[in-house]
């Protein structure tokens, strides 16, 4: 099988071999060139030593150097060149003591996590599959490169890993690989939240986001996402529902895009339920106010995990309004998005109706109805361009002190009931009207 090398990456390989050293693609790139998807980078694996490696180039980067890596720049791309090596003892489930570099391609190759991963290529020797990776691509299997528990231990994030293929490609764990799995789940209690984080956002956003379930079956979330745990052991005996909480929100986000706000939103949506279950006379299961206990619960976990302060912040306020109430009139839409905020309302629609979908059948119809004419309003209104906002008032603070109203809480005050009045009435917002509105206030 030919792959087609990206120019600068077949130049490296040219230069190096030319040099009488071994180099190849390797890795990822490999794998979804097999597959006849782009990859995102190139990585290259050479029996040269990095000081050779940058002796033949003009600009080099020392990204990795005792580690065997040198960034080779060509114009401003960079590409990863690392010598063969064979990893020593590893401490931490994560970093070896020692490398020892090796000029035997097979040893590098073996020290690699899946058999699918663990491939090499040129143009001379086509590819090198040590490991059966081919054969494995055509079962549709994640397997370790040799002794699972042993790969594992080398790297506690492999685990991840292995499940984040598996969503991805839609593959099945190999029943070896999935015992150390479930053995060796303790040990991601080693590894960084930055790098949890990492892994957790591609599964969620791959095509099989409810693959998550797997990491609960493993015991790997009992480590990394505990919450989703309560969640998956909160049984909900109400008829809009025929999931647990947890199941429920794993198939959400299966009916939204794979967006990392949208998808962690589902995800999260009623993580709030288990803290605030009650069951009624008649045994039918409630949460009230679970989403405000939620939109706690899921800040402290997004912050645990090391997510952005934009992406806290949407996915929190989602939490918040998936459940919330509109009433469906233009003034009630208007109040809602001042309520929600005009950058989230948009995500409600998406939210809302993967929420339903993944209810039981009970009142289905009639909500997606309600939902679709939520819709057909919202678009009315910013068809119309009214005011939903301070930003979009007719007027603004720098205009009331101009008036002679002085800075501060009184001035704030003042704006927001001016909004409440466009917000009932859009044709009051006009800069004479509310001024002379202001001055009264």
């Amino acid at each position: 099988m030919t792959i087609q090398l990206p120019e600068k990456v077949r130049y490296i390989i040219d230069i190096l071999m030319e040099a009488g050293y071994d180099a190849y693609a390797v890795g990822g790139c490999v794998r979804d060139s097999i597959l006849g998807r782009k990859p995102s980078d190139w990585d290259i694996t050479t029996s040269a030593l990095p000081e050779q490696v940058k002796g033949l180039f003009r600009r080099t980067v020392d990204t990795g150097i005792q580690h065997g890596t040198v960034t080779i720049m060509l114009e401003k791309e960079g590409f990863e060149v690392t010598t063969y090596r064979i990893d020593g003892e590893y401490e931490d489930s994560r970093h070896p003591k020692t490398v020892i570099f090796t000029p035997n391609l097979i040893e590098d190759l073996k020290r690699r996590d899946f058999t699918i991963n663990a491939m090499a290529y040129n143009d001379k020797a086509g590819i090198v599959d040590a490991f059966e990776g081919m054969e494995d691509l055509q079962r549709k299997v994640i397997r370790c490169v040799g002794d699972a528990e042993a790969r594992f231990g080398e790297d506690a994030l492999r685990i991840m890993r292995a499940i984040r293929f598996s969503a991805q490609l839609g593959y099945e764990i190999e029943e070896e690989t999935g015992k150390a799995i479930r053995k060796l789940a303790p040990t991601l209690q080693n590894i960084s939240a930055e790098r949890i984080q990492v892994e957790l956002v591609k599964l969620i956003t791959s095509d099989n986001p409810f693959w998550l379930k797997y990491a609960y079956d493993t015991g790997v979330t009992k480590v990394v996402l505990p919450e989703l745990d309560f969640m998956m052991q909160t049984t909900q005996n109400n008829p809009h529902h025929r999931y647990t909480v947890g199941e429920h929100s794993l198939h959400a986000m299966e009916y939204v895009e794979n967006d990392k706000v949208l998808r962690l939103g589902m995800l999260l949506h009623d993580v709030g339920k288990p803290q605030t279950k009650s069951t009624d006379e008649e045994g039918i299961d409630h949460f009230y106010n679970h989403a405000m206990q939620g939109t706690e619960i899921a800040r402290k976990l997004l912050r645990r995990l090391k997510f952005d302060n934009d992406t806290i912040y949407k996915v929190t306020k989602i939490v918040c309004f998936h459940d919330y109430h509109v009433h469906l009139t233009p003034r009630g839409i208007r109040r809602a998005i001042v309520k929600v905020g005009e950058d989230i309302f948009p995500y409600l629609f998406a939210v809302k109706k993967a929420d339903v979908l993944a209810q039981s059948e009970y009142q289905r119809a009639e909500k997606l109805e309600k939902l679709a004419t939520m819709k057909v309003l919202y678009e009315t209104e910013l068809a119309a361009q009214n005011c939903v906002s301070l930003k979009t008032l007719a007027i603004t603070g720098r205009d009331l002190i101009d008036a002679g109203i002085k800075p501060g809480r009184e001035l704030g005050e003042i704006l927001d009931k001016l909004l409440a009045e466009v917000i009932d009435t859009p044709e009051y917002n006009t800069r004479e009207y509310l001024l002379a509105r202001a001055l009264k206030i």
